[in-house]
């Protein structure tokens, strides 16, 4: 497309220029784009600062006395290099006090973790930090050019001699592209720096000032396609109320208690109320109504709210004035090699210096020592003097580093007779011995200069890195399925005979609590099931035998039906489990033979096995009318099977004898380290095979102790030291520091409260669990502390069966020892063989079905079945 076109047009003799919209476009929109990319947008990669923050910096450093400056002062003082107005200068500003590394703030700067602003800049002050004097500025190296009105010098960039990038982080929106750097460890990227210049691997995560929980999986090295997931974090504080204390970066604690409020009143999670006790350091109070699972709302935070959220970082910046995506890595290693070059000119400089010191001062030195400054007593011209002077020098400056210049020669004219006078050789000399030792001092940075730059990154770690220790930690988390922990914020209804369910047929009858993200499974008379989403009125089929909220892979609700085949058919019993379907497809359980219909169904949720009673219709000469059939004879398979037959004979009714028990063998539970879950795939430790009455036990570092019942939705606590599946006839062996009486005690006790959260080291806040064990019969090693002036008392092994018998949780014990200990060491136990419990012969699931679930897209959620068994005549 033309830019520019001339026309001339017959009917008028003046040239009219046309400028289409198309040049417009190429000429000032591009340059409107190219300035917001490189003067206000993306940071530069050779000092990590935005135009504005670096004018801040350079307005800072002008105005530095040591004194505290109005920031409002700051700000007027940068608007002579920022063109931009005092809004944008001090919220940048408000911006950097607030990450805390380059500027010391005082007043009220804004609070990060509440979302509370600043003051107004004439009320709150700031100054450079000592780290900001240390790394970024050095006038010396330093490139300067002409501010945007020509009257001011301004830095091209910084001379910052660390990854300040990396460190504060960054973000901006430009015309066409964006950035997204995050922040990360202040030591840890030191240890990094380091790392690279010994030729070592590195790898650098994301730390944020907000700390909360983090999953860098995906992270990609902070490029663009990566992602963070980040949580807050949040525990127990009682049975009915959850804390929150650490909050997800890019939030605070309005907007997360906002989006809390909001997924309560969507009826996705169920509380009580929030109370927000955070000042300096977060405490959110979520209190929950009683009945209500505290892992399964903490779960639900995640799901729902603000409590979970994902960062996609994206590294660009600004190199030779165009945009550049890079990971971290790259610009930290690239950081680092530019502070090497840096620390380089700037000992080239302090050597030329230094050079020239005793250059001069070895001037001095001739100068006075050989009295030449007699030799310009009877000169009367200038030109004389210097000649004189130069004459003097001639036959002491061999051992000189350069020439002698007429510059040299005027500023030994400028000594002044006192200190002539008072010229002492003996200091002289040293003064120039001194400048020979800096001299070869900075030649040898100069020769290992890799090790002058890690020496330089150690003294920075040592010197400011105390109290920057890694806020976020960093966890692999577990996928949480919304399905599963959404609370039931309605009801499901059902009119069997016309076979219709939904949540507003209220006038029919009441099924379960559901969400309206469940999936509903549904069985009728003619066998045929389906399942379908929740909705507000949704047709299946007449004669409804069965409704409940679907869970998908479940391998242990097992359905028990007992069906007809076609008319004149004979009497199946089959035995099946439903793991995965198509949404709205029909499945027909029997043969689908017309006339088929079932005789009796149940659903049951840890596979029970009932036993019925079948009668026969009197016909012919049957002589067995009534007969009973056991459930747990039958195998479990997959629901396409065909079945087992009953009779041949037409069945007049089937009647439940008597109700059955599970025939599923235990449930194999895992505890996944690395996510800190349970789960029944076979990651991490197994912690054994569960019935329903079995329990976990769980014991804590601050002598907590309480068993449980295993939830896959439960949350641990990170100071949990024993987990494991509770045996109520094994004891548990502690010793612990009584804080109370200051000395040790041993006790062996039982679990006797289910589910009771119960303390067995005494409330002093001085005692503290030194050991425990769960082993029959434990062994400890006593370690005493050696006394001054004595031989150490050689250790003490403890066989603490026999050194105490089995107590009450609340017994303080028995003394250890009266001797100071140094610390107790567990070996192995004693032998001991726990006697084999007989268990009944349980029955596996047969896994032959393997139907995939096209729509399976959307989750699914668990809800036992709550129909009972169905007869049918």
């Amino acid at each position: 497309m033309e830019e520019n076109t001339e026309l001339n047009p017959e009917e008028n003799n003046n040239q009219e220029t046309i400028t289409r919209v198309g040049g417009m476009y190429q000429d000032w929109f591009l340059d409107y784009a190219s300035y917001v990319i490189l003067e206000r947008a993306v940071p530069a990669i050779e000092d990590g600062f935005k135009p504005v923050q670096r004018r801040i910096m350079h307005s800072l450093k002008e105005l530095d006395d040591g004194r505290y400056n109005k920031v409002a002062n700051i700000v007027g003082h940068t608007m002579q290099y920022h063109p931009h107005g005092d809004a944008s200068i001090g919220d940048a500003m408000v911006q950097i006090g607030q990450k805390d590394l380059l500027i010391d703030t005082q007043g009220n700067w804004g609070n990060i973790l509440t979302g509370d602003s600043a003051a107004a800049p004439r009320y709150i002050e700031a100054r450079i930090s000592k780290f900001g004097l240390e790394v970024v500025y050095s006038p010396k190296i330093t490139e300067w050019q002409l501010s945007y009105d020509g009257r001011k010098k301004e830095p091209i960039n910084l001379p910052v001699k660390f990854p300040l990038l990396l460190a504060q982080g960054a973000e901006g929106i430009a015309v066409g592209l964006s950035t997204k750097i995050l922040p990360h460890n202040f030591v840890e990227l030191i240890d990094a720096s380091i790392k690279h210049l010994k030729g070592k691997r590195f790898t650098i995560y994301p730390d944020f000032p907000t700390a909360g929980i983090m999953d860098v999986t995906n992270y990609n090295d902070g490029n663009r396609g990566g992602k963070v997931r980040v949580r807050a974090k949040i525990s127990q504080y009682d049975k009915n109320t959850l804390v929150i204390n650490e909050i997800p970066f890019g939030t605070n604690t309005s907007s997360l208690i906002d989006s809390i409020l909001k997924a309560n009143d969507k009826g996705k999670i169920k509380i009580k109320k929030i109370e927000d006790n955070t000042a300096a350091e977060v405490e959110i109070l979520v209190h929950l109504p009683s009945g209500i699972s505290p892992d399964k709302t903490i779960d639900a935070l995640y799901a729902f709210t603000a409590c979970e959220t994902s960062i996609s970082p994206l590294a660009c910046v600004i190199e030779d004035n165009k945009p550049l995506f890079i990971g971290v890595s790259e610009m930290l290693r690239r950081s680092t090699d530019n502070t090497v070059q840096l620390l380089k000119q700037e000992l080239e400089i302090q050597l030329n210096e230094l050079e020239e010191q005793w250059h001069f001062a070895s001037l001095e030195r001739i100068f006075i020592e050989n009295r030449i400054y007699r030799d310009i007593e009877e000169e009367e011209t200038w030109e004389g003097v210097i000649s004189a002077i130069d004459k003097g020098l001639k036959p002491h400056i061999k051992h000189l580093k350069r020439p002698v210049t007429e510059e040299d020669i005027v500023r030994l004219t400028e000594i002044r007779i006192k200190r002539i006078s008072k010229f002492d050789i003996d200091k002289a000399q040293q003064k120039i011995d001194a400048l020979e030792e800096d001299i070869a001092k900075v030649k040898h940075h100069l020769g290992h200069l890799i090790d002058f730059a890690i020496d330089y990154f150690t003294h920075l770690k040592k010197t400011y890195g105390e109290g920057r220790e890694r806020k976020t930690e960093i966890r692999i988390f577990d996928d949480i399925e919304a399905s599963k922990v959404v609370i039931r914020n309605t009801k499901l209804y059902v009119n069997r005979k016309e076979g219709f369910i939904g949540t507003s047929l209220k006038r029919d009858e009441y099924v379960c609590d559901c969400s309206d993200i469940d999936d509903i499974i549904v069985f009728t008379a003619t066998g045929v099931m389906m399942v379908t989403k929740v909705d507000t009125k949704t047709f299946i089929g007449k004669d409804i035998i069965h409704v409940a909220v679907f869970k998908k892979k479940d391998k242990r609700t097992i359905y028990n039906m007992i069906y007809k085949d076609g008319k004149g058919g004979a009497t199946y019993i089959k035995r099946f489990y439903v793991s995965s379907t198509t949404r709205d497809k029909e499945y027909d359980l029997t043969n689908g033979k017309s006339g088929s219909y079932v005789h009796y169904f149940s659903a049951n949720p840890n596979g029970e096995a009932e036993v019925v009673t079948v009668f026969l219709r009197q016909v012919g000469s049957i002589k067995k009318l009534k007969w009973d059939v056991d459930f747990a004879d039958i195998m479990i398979k997959g629901r396409n099977s065909k079945g087992n037959i009953v009779s041949k004979y037409a069945i007049k009714r089937i009647e439940l004898k008597e109700k059955g028990v599970s025939t599923l063998k235990p449930r194999k539970i895992w505890y996944d380290e690395t996510v800190q879950r349970l789960n029944v795939d076979g990651r991490g430790d197994l912690l054994g095979a569960f019935k329903g009455e079995d329990k976990l036990l769980i014991i804590t570092q601050n002598g907590i102790a309480k068993t449980v019942t295993p939830e896959l939705t439960m949350h641990f606590e990170s100071n949990m030291i024993v987990l494991e599946k509770w045996n109520p006839k094994k004891p548990v062996s502690a010793i612990y520091y009584n804080g109370e009486k200051e000395l040790f005690y041993v006790k062996r006790f039982l679990i006797e409260n289910e589910g009771r959260e119960e303390s067995f080291i005494s409330e002093h806040p001085d005692s503290q669990l030194e050991i425990v064990s769960t082993d029959w019969r434990p062994v400890v090693d006593v370690e005493f502390t050696k006394e001054r002036g004595k031989e150490r008392k050689p250790n003490m092994e403890v066989n603490i069966e026999e050194f105490i018998s089995i107590k009450g949780i609340n017994a303080i014990g028995n003394q250890l020892t009266k001797e100071k200990i140094n610390q107790i060491n567990i070996l192995d136990p004693l032998p001991f063989e726990e006697p084999e419990e007989v268990e009944p012969k349980d029955m596996e699931v047969n896994d032959e079905e393997n139907v995939s679930a096209e729509n399976d897209n959307e989750n699914n959620t668990s809800k036992k079945g709550d129909d009972g068994p169905t007869l049918f005549d």
